[in-house]
C-alpha cells in the first residue's frame, strides 16, 4: 500500500533538494538535526529534541536535484520514502512523497494512512514556508498530548 503527497514549491530544485540532504538546513522544516550529509549508502541519524525523538534512515538512492529514497521504520514495518523533485522551471518544483509499505492487512490501516498523510502534508508546509518565506517556526510546532 502506497501513500502519495505532491506540493508545487516556488523555488528551482536544487534549492529544495539542498533543504533535505544538508544537514544545516533540515531544522529549519523538518527534524531538528541530521547526523551529515544525505548521501546513497549511508545511515543517517534524524533528532526531534522537541519530542526526545531519534531514529535512524537508511539513504537508498540520491539523484542530485531529483530524487532521494530512504529506508526507515520498525524492523517489522519497513517503509521506502521515495523523494522525487520535478524542476517545471527555475523558480517551479514539483515536489512528491510516496510512502510504501504498509501492510493492507492491519486492522489499522486507514489511520496510519490518514495519519502518514497529516505528516507529509505538514512537513511540506513547514518546507514552503522556509523556502518561499524564510518561516523557520514552524517545525515541530505541533503540540502531542
Amino acid at each position: 500500500m502506497i501513500n502519495l503527497t505532491k506540493f508545487k514549491i516556488f523555488k528551482p530544485a536544487n534549492e529544495v533538494f539542498e533543504a533535505f540532504v544538508d544537514p544545516s538546513k533540515i531544522g529549519n522544516f523538518w527534524f531538528s538535526s541530521s547526523s551529515e550529509r544525505w548521501e546513497q549508502g549511508k545511515t543517517i541519524t534524524l533528532r526531534y529534541e522537541e519530542y526526545n525523538a531519534e531514529g535512524d534512515i537508511e539513504v537508498l538512492e540520491v539523484v542530485d536535484n531529483k530524487k532521494i529514497v530512504f529506508q526507515w521504520g520498525a524492523p517489522e514495518e519497513v517503509h521506502i520514502v521515495t523523494i522525487t523533485l520535478k524542476e517545471v522551471d527555475n523558480s517551479i518544483t514539483i515536489i512528491e512523497v510516496k510512502e510504501d509499505g504498509f501492510n493492507e492487512d492491519d486492522g489499522d490501516l486507514i489511520a496510519k494512512l490518514i495519519d502518514n498523510k497529516e505528516g507529509w502534508v505538514y512537513m511540506l508546509s513547514c518546507l514552503k514556508g522556509y523556502l518561499e518565506f524564510g518561516v523557520t517556526k514552524l517545525r515541530a510546532s505541533l503540540v502531542k498530548e
